[in-house]
């Protein structure tokens, strides 16, 4: 008995555990996990079943109605087990819109289980699968190879699925998957012929042990906030379903005041209100019956994928998302108001491009004024622009290679001395198929791929040709202002790089004057500090751009090497807003007392000039005077102007 059982205990605690593991982990959202869980119980059962009828054929002598009960539930758990994990495969594959068009695979997959369960329930009343001998003791019958045929085609079938999707999986987990059919085979190889050796159970135990290990892993698949599937299992399940041409529809939703709403409750509050969200859309989820995949990719940004059958209801189910995230949620004693965009995406019809399908659901909220209506993706993309992301690094590499970069030239006219004393060198991309790329496009794509740095010394090297021309003197250009981006002002070769490039081009480092933006000095390095203080010693001087965009600090402009302030545009609008003129002459006092100069930008009257004169704002740039141009245009501009001052 002792022996008998062995194998059956062991895999009843092993499959315990896994089954009590995968729910305290939480694996209990998205098809696959809900799958595999029911497979875990499955083989529970069968598990149990099992040891019950051992328990039943060794210590009872009667009892025969429970013991045709017990054994018939084991075949039976024993047989869906091996379809469930079909379903299992298939739905790791992600090709059940295949199987749904297949006559063929509507037919072969249900068929067998019929057959078994048909025989299961005839075998109370004809004894052909098993019966109790004379003895009591449990007997096959006549029939009861076709339970085993009937398994032994489930496991070709699945066999077959995993090779045909192959490319899919990975290595690892493609030996996982096979691992169970090769130990049940070798199991019920050995148990067909010596009944005695109870050891399939243990065989499959096992198998599903590694898929658990292999597979089914939380911290790959889960985030640990919401209990939803992460930004990871969203990637590989919409790589997939592009791979496999499947039709499916996106509900994307993106909480724009996440970080504002973060910042005011603190990160704890925030992960409640999380999962509040997640909730409120698992319960949606649950309700309406659609059973579809739930995913958290971080930053306040949710999904939702529904598969071609239940694509109809797409927009139902937003509707009642948006109306469920409209209403205020209380965390913490605090009523909170989202603003959710919520957008219906249809995929391959609106998107057919995983890179573009990823850039469109980080951007449609910052292009699209909030309503609170639903939105579709068929009205918000364009194409070629989400193309445009997708390719964006080889355009900027393609262009650095091929010189499409440009500077431009935008003049900066002296208060105090009535005439053009300096200019900003800005840089604009003109690309052959998407002509002109907007600044805060390419730049922000060039800092994350690293360019900005081939890009920063592109830009230098040209300004200081230019200063370094003959052209140049005859202007009567003080110096040339050069923005820095974050990721320049921290590199470790910034200052070797600048006066490297002064030094060839024989231009005097009080040429130049390099901007900053406030948002660089926010998170002030040790590295940018000494690159900024070695530059100064050298004769570089450095103005802070966009003042008072939200990061202002005084204390921390004060410690910075500074020579020129410029005021952000937004004073600029301070004559609709009293209190705003008083915060910009207490600003302007501030920074004069602090010994710093200051640029009035966005200028673009006359009664703005005047205003900013009046405060004396040693230098004025924006539109009034000219809009950023090309070299030569500048040339000319400034050879006018010096002719008319004459």
């Amino acid at each position: 008995m002792e022996k008998l059982l062995a194998f059956d205990f062991s895999a009843f605690l092993v499959m315990f555990v896994l089954l009590f593991t995968t729910i305290s982990r939480r694996m209990i959202h998205g098809k696959e996990n809900r799958i595999f869980l029911a497979t875990l119980a499955c083989a529970f059962l069968t598990t149990v079943f099992d040891s019950w009828s051992i328990v039943l054929d060794v210590y009872t002598d009667g009892a025969l109605t429970m013991k045709y009960i017990s054994h018939s539930l084991y075949l039976f758990f024993h047989s869906l087990m091996v379809v469930i994990y079909i379903c299992y495969i298939v739905s790791l594959a992600d090709i059940w819109h295949r199987l749904k068009q297949n006559i063929f695979h509507k037919i072969l997959l249900p068929l067998p289980m019929i057959v078994v369960t048909v025989l299961l329930i005839s075998n109370f009343f004809t004894h052909n699968v098993f019966y109790m001998n004379e003895e009591g003791h449990y007997t096959r019958g006549t029939l009861f190879p076709i339970i085993y045929i009937a398994g032994f085609a489930y496991a070709i079938y699945g066999i077959f699925f995993i090779w045909i999707n192959r490319m899919v999986f990975k290595r690892s987990r493609f030996w996982a998957l096979m691992s169970v059919f090769i130990l049940v085979f070798a199991a019920t190889f050995l148990q067909m012929f010596m009944p005695d050796v109870v050891i399939e159970m243990f065989a499959t135990t096992i198998g599903l042990l590694f898929i658990s290990m292999i597979i089914q892993k939380p911290e790959e698949n889960i985030d640990l906030t919401t209990g939803l599937l992460n930004s990871t299992a969203y990637s590989i399940d919409v790589k997939r379903n592009f791979h496999n041409e499947k039709v499916f529809d996106i509900i994307m939703i993106n909480v724009a005041n996440f970080h504002s709403i973060r910042d005011i409750i603190g990160f704890d509050a925030a992960n409640d209100l999380l999962k509040t969200v997640a909730n409120k859309l698992t319960q949606i989820n649950k309700t309406s019956k659609i059973n579809s995949d739930l995913f958290y990719l971080g930053k306040g940004k949710f999904r939702l994928t529904i598969d071609d059958d239940k694509r109809e209801r797409s927009n139902e189910i937003a509707e009642i998302i948006n109306s469920s995230l409209q209403k205020s949620i209380d965390v913490n004693h605090i009523s909170l108001n989202l603003v959710c965009y919520v957008c219906v995406t249809r995929c391959p019809y609106d998107v057919d491009d995983y890179e573009i399908l990823m850039h469109f659901g980080d951007r449609f909220t910052e292009d699209t004024e909030y309503t609170g209506n639903i939105l579709l993706a068929r009205d918000l993309f364009s194409h070629e622009r989400y193309d445009l992301f997708n390719k964006l690094d080889s355009i900027i590499e393609n262009a650095i290679t091929n010189h499409k970069f440009q500077v431009y030239y935008q003049p900066i006219y002296s208060t105090k001395e009535q005439r053009f004393n300096s200019a900003e060198a800005l840089l604009r991309l003109k690309d052959d198929t998407y002509g002109f790329i907007p600044p805060d496009v390419f730049i922000t794509a060039a800092e994350k791929s690293g360019a900005i740095h081939k890009i920063g010394a592109y830009v230098l090297d040209e300004v200081c040709e230019f200063i370094a021309s003959p052209d140049f003197p005859k202007l009567n250009i003080d110096y040339i202002e050069i923005n820095l981006s974050v990721h320049q002002c921290m590199h470790e070769d910034l200052v070797s790089q600048v006066l490297g490039t002064l030094e060839k081009h024989k231009v005097s480092p009080d040429k130049i004057n390099l901007e900053i933006t406030e948002t660089a000095t926010s998170n002030l390095h040790s590295n940018m500090l000494k690159n900024l203080t070695e530059l100064t010693q050298a004769g570089v001087s450095f103005s802070l751009d966009d003042f008072g965009t939200g990061y202002s600090n005084m204390q921390r402009v004060a410690s910075l090497p500074l020579k020129i302030v410029k005021l952000d545009r937004t004073f600029v609008n301070h004559e609709e807003n009293p209190k705003l003129s008083i915060v910009l002459e207490n600003t302007v006092k501030m920074i004069k007392d602090m010994d710093m100069e200051i640029v009035a930008e966005g200028i673009e009257t006359e009664q703005l000039l005047t205003r900013f004169a009046d405060m004396k704002c040693e230098y004025i740039q924006g539109y009034y005077f000219s809009k950023p141009i090309p070299k030569n245009d500048f040339i000319v501009f400034i050879t006018k102007h010096l002719n008319a001052n004459k």
